[in-house]
């Protein structure tokens, strides 16, 4: 008899902020970058993707839903991760005869973010981290996170960075077949459990200039991208990785936001330039840099991927320094939960508060985070019996 089963697997997993950027691709069918990169994971209670797999030999085609709506499956993003994980799947069923074919059946995948899509808020790392893990566990594959980070790396490259939990770093690799380009972990998340994130949403809107198409742009005509990628960012990788490993966060701060400003000058050195910052991030800096120069030293960082929004890191210690002078600016908008009452205003003396006054316009949303874990697996499936998405 057929088999007729619907198999299911479902996971989230979270976004990951780069302290140090990844930009530029030496191979954009692989998606091999031309430098390395370090992050920060965040929770997965305030940002995450989940993912429901399914299988089965009733599936006429291969199908994506993203917050219930269809999405065209056919990308090389997609069959790629779709090719790999198949491909080790059916390397298990040779083995034992006896497993069901998942491998030859098609695939339907239903997402949802619990954030912004395509908005600088790295939805495509989580989205593929999830997918490449929850594929995973409906092949009951046994791979560790950086074999599969090989995978999911296909889908987008800083999705390979999703696949852990605290502070991550994606080593470029040299191989010509991208099998050397992986992602470790550094630290977990418990060993600084008191890094935290403030994220002023300033723009919710897809942005105008893709990373994929920025990225290309920038490699074919900066004339200061090269320097960074073979010069600057190996340096800063070491001084990175000591930093979190020493727990030091001026040195963490100082590194994070020269390597954003050092990012988005390259964007401006791209012809025609890419202009992913606006009034409102470059008042987010000024408002960081003041918050530092009151404080007599570095207690707040702030990274800019590609897109507005600004990720203060900080540490929870100074959690009442950060926020004090965010709130008044910013708590009319969602996000401050229970920090809207735990949380006092508190502008220090001699601090310049106009430089705040951008953020009372242009910040939407504020996202109060911190450093989480990995992938998770869940229960709660986004699939119903008939292997269609749930209806809401």
């Amino acid at each position: 008899m057929a088999d007729s089963k619907i198999y299911t697997a479902s996971t989230t997993a979270p976004v990951n902020i780069a302290v140090i950027k990844y930009w530029g691709k030496r191979d954009t069918k692989l998606n091999l970058p031309t430098n390395s990169s370090l992050s920060v994971t965040l929770s997965q209670s305030d940002l995450r993707t989940h993912t429901s797999a399914a299988c089965s030999s009733i599936f006429t085609e291969n199908r994506l839903y993203l917050n219930r709506e269809p999405q065209d499956v056919s990308g090389a993003r997609q069959q790629a991760c779709f090719r790999e994980l198949r491909v080790l799947r059916a390397a298990l069923e040779a083995a034992d005869p006896t497993l069901p074919k998942l491998s030859t059946y098609n695939v339907h995948i239903v997402s949802e973010n619990n954030f912004p899509t395509a908005a600088g808020l790295a939805s495509s790392a989580a989205g593929f981290a999830a997918l490449v893990r929850a594929l995973a566990d409906l092949y009951c594959l046994q791979n560790t996170p950086t074999e599969l980070s090989r995978i999911a790396r296909q889908g987008s490259g800083s999705a390979c960075r999703s696949l852990f939990g605290g502070y991550v770093a994606w080593e470029q690799g040299h191989a010509a077949d991208g099998s050397d380009s992986l992602a470790v972990q550094v630290a977990p998340a418990s060993h600084w459990p008191g890094m935290r994130a403030a994220i002023l949403v300033v723009s919710a809107a897809k942005k105008d200039v893709s990373s994929t198409s920025g990225m290309q742009a920038t490699v074919a005509t900066s004339g200061l991208f090269r320097h960074r990628a073979e010069v600057v960012v190996p340096a800063r990788m070491e001084a990175m990785k000591a930093a979190i490993q020493k727990r030091n966060f001026e040195a963490f701060a100082e590194l994070t936001m020269a390597d954003s400003n050092q990012f988005h000058a390259v964007c401006l050195d791209t012809l025609p330039p890419i202009f992913y910052l606006n009034d409102v991030s470059r008042a987010a800096i000024r408002v960081v840099e003041e918050i530092n120069r009151v404080a007599g030293k570095s207690i707040a960082a702030y990274t800019f991927d590609a897109g507005p929004n600004c990720v203060i890191y900080y540490e929870q210690e100074n959690e009442a320094a950060i926020l004090g002078v965010l709130k008044p600016y910013t708590s009319g908008v969602s996000g401050w939960g229970d920090r809207r009452e735990t949380v006092h205003a508190r502008i220090p003396e001699g601090f310049n508060a106009a430089l705040c006054e951008p953020l009372k316009e242009g910040v939407s949303r504020v996202i109060l985070t911190g450093v989480g874990e990995g992938p998770v697996k869940t229960e709660e499936s986004l699939i119903g019996a008939d292997g269609l998405p749930l209806a809401l």
